[in-house]
């Protein structure tokens, strides 16, 4: 990461895993900057990796130039990248819950490099890394918070493919480019995936259960803020070259997860069942082994990894983001959860 910083503003961006959860938040955002100021983001491109996505790309934003195909193809980023000298390309795609465990050495690791390379063949001036918490695992007592400069520790293959994301994204290609990591934790908000809906079907339903006593601690980030400070690593001029987490203003237990989960539900007019299961700490502890078992073999399996991570503390200290980006961190998890409740109600998604 040995570029100078730069406070140019941004004529021209480019989302790869434009299909996604953020990457619809990111062009949401686009737009609302676009409309508040039209010669905001004059030009934008949106990779995807399937046809199906391109009509969600453009309802969400009608400006965006989309381009299919995969991330790890080079001629695709190329192709996405072309002509963009000074532009800022945001690498949101990334394989989170595969099919099988080697994609994500392949998409995570593999489409990173592409993307660094890509940008930096056609003098692209920034990139900027969406990275994950996975990347340094959970926390060492229920007390600690991650910080910019936490050393590794990643957590099973989605972990260690994400640290070694971190490590191309910050070392290849042309050191003139700048290179910004954000580190988001466990999203919430508009344009969920299925596993998020399933969680809050889960939570409607009294299913999801509360591992051990719930008081371990979670940093979320709604989804809105996070493409937020996104878009401020892409022109920050102190960003260059350093991390930063992304999240809300504080952590919450998940005890208080599921309970902001069951009103935000109740607020939005739908039945919530009364019960809330418990199991004891010691069923994660058994998912946790399970989960390495699986994956040493290639398998992969999303709820034992899920079940593994629920009684641990994941939380992360966001202030050098607040300086440096000019980031503003949501304080309470209630109204973001509301909105994802609601999209899913106006889209026709079932709770």
């Amino acid at each position: 990461m040995a570029a100078e910083p730069s406070a140019q503003p941004v004529s021209a961006v480019a989302i790869t895993g434009a299909g996604g959860w953020l990457g619809t938040a990111l062009l949401e955002a686009i737009g609302a900057a676009r409309e508040a100021r039209p010669t905001s983001y004059p030009v934008v491109r949106a990779l995807v990796r399937h046809p199906s996505e391109v009509g969600n790309v453009l309802e969400a934003a009608s400006f965006a130039q989309v381009f299919i195909g995969d991330v790890r193809d080079r001629s695709v980023v190329d192709e996405l990248l072309d002509g963009m000298e000074g532009a800022a390309v945001i690498h949101a795609a990334g394989v989170i819950h595969p099919a099988r465990a080697a994609e994500f050495e392949s998409v995570n690791v593999g489409g990173t490099r592409t993307a660094v390379e890509s940008a930096s063949r056609v003098g692209a001036r920034r990139i900027v890394h969406v990275s994950s918490n996975s990347a340094f695992g959970c926390n060492p007592t229920p007390e600690d918070s991650f910080r910019a400069n936490e050393p590794f520790n990643p957590y099973m293959g989605y972990g260690r493919s994400k640290m070694e994301a971190e490590i191309v994204a910050g070392t290849a290609g042309d050191p003139q480019l700048e290179r910004v990591i954000i580190r988001p934790p466990w999203f919430y908000g508009p344009y969920q995936p299925l596993r998020q809906t399933r969680f809050f079907a889960s939570v409607r339903r009294g299913r999801f259960p509360v591992v051990g006593d719930g008081l371990n601690r979670r940093s979320m980030v709604q989804v809105e803020a996070l493409a937020q400070a996104a878009l401020q690593a892409c022109v920050a001029p102190h960003a260059a070259g350093r991390s930063y987490w992304i999240a809300d203003a504080h952590p919450y237990t998940m005890l208080e997860v599921i309970r902001a989960v069951r009103e935000a539900l109740e607020l939005e007019g739908l039945a919530v069942s009364g019960r809330i299961p418990r199991l004891p700490g010691a069923v994660a502890d058994i998912a946790r082994l399970a989960d390495a078992a699986i994956q040493s073999r290639g398998g992969y399996v999303q709820e034992i990894h899920v079940l593994s991570e629920m009684n641990q503390t994941i939380a992360c200290d966001v202030s050098d983001a607040v300086r440096d980006l000019g980031y503003d961190p949501p304080g309470e998890l209630l109204p973001g959860m509301r909105r994802a409740i609601a999209w899913c109600r106006q889209t026709g998604v079932e709770l």
